[in-house]
């Protein structure tokens, strides 16, 4: 009887140590597997990390073709580049080139102010009064641009699909010259929703208190829907130009001469019917900031204690 149990111990034992010897193979053999399969995702020029998520259906693909694509990208980090003159002598262009995806405005160039503003235009979100700005220079924003998302907004009647709307109509050439050129137009319901976010902030209806909202109100907009964070570049706040020491700098980098920041803030602020409220935009900025992760910079904002719209 000992000796079976002994020769019964003997036999586990061996046993034992022939799967812990068959498990150090496997692993021995597979490590090297998982350090190549972490290389691969690791190494330089590997696509970037979009997440994808659900179709933002108040963006629509101006395309030939009939079927309705929708808006459907997201980032952890985005870099919103405003359009200001502050962005002259920044010196800001690698960090915000660094950045996951670069959201720019309108028709502000990068080409010639890289230093300042970066050379990378991930999205691109434009009025449909800048829009001719684009389709006259189209091979320098879509013939070389194959890596942006344009977003057209404008009023219905500039927009509509029926082949009577002036800007959609020249969009939709656009994308039949440029295949693959990723061209969305804001809908009218979209368009209308940012007008009640506009009312829902400030308690004023946008077409009777005579306001125009801003591009920067639309790109704000897509962007916390887009972006996990956002680090907005060179945009003043509600109060920079009531202080006695601001800087004087032109409306838009781009456009030396013209009417300076501050100036042009206060005319379109005081205009009663058909100017934008660019002071009451800011400070609707402000409250998002304290609820959305949203950074400002050159020049910093303290968000801590936001004044009302």
């Amino acid at each position: 009887m000992v000796a079976f149990l002994f020769q019964t111990k003997m036999l586990f034992s061996m046993s034992l140590r022939t799967q812990t010897l068959r498990w150090l193979c496997l692993l021995s053999i597979s490590l090297p597997v998982f350090i190549w399969f972490g290389y691969v995702l690791t190494r330089e020029g590997a696509p970037p990390v979009v997440q994808q998520v659900r179709e933002l259906r108040g963006y629509l693909r101006v395309s030939p073709d009939s079927v309705d694509q929708f808006l459907n990208v997201h980032f952890d980090q985005c870099a919103l580049v405003s359009s200001s003159g502050q962005m002259l002598g920044a010196g800001l262009g690698a960090d915000i080139d660094d950045t996951q995806s670069v959201i720019r405005m309108n028709n502000a160039p990068t080409l010639g102010y890289e230093k300042d503003v970066g050379s990378r235009t991930s999205i691109r979100v434009v009025s449909h009064t800048s829009a001719p700005h684009l389709v006259k220079n189209e091979r320098y924003y879509f013939g070389e641009a194959t890596n942006t998302t344009y977003v057209f907004w404008g009023p219905e009647k500039k927009m509509r699909t029926d082949g009577k709307g002036g800007v959609f109509n020249a969009l939709l050439r656009i994308a039949k010259k440029y295949p693959n050129i990723r061209l969305y137009a804001m809908t009218q319901d979209r368009v209308e929703h940012c007008d009640q976010v506009f009312q829902n902030e400030t308690g004023k209806n946008r077409l009777k208190s005579g306001t125009y909202l801003s591009t920067g109100f639309f790109t704000m907009i897509l962007a916390m829907e887009i972006c996990d964070s956002i680090c907005v570049y060179g945009m003043i706040n509600a109060d920079y130009c009531s202080g006695t020491n601001h800087s004087s700098v032109p409306y838009h980098y781009y456009e030396r001469g013209r009417m300076d920041e501050c100036r042009m803030y206060r005319i379109h602020e005081r205009t009663r019917r058909g100017g934008h409220r660019f002071i009451t935009e800011k400070a609707i900025y402000a409250k998002w900031a304290s609820c959305h992760k949203m950074e400002f910079r050159h020049p910093s904002w303290n968000i801590s204690n936001p004044r009302p719209p």
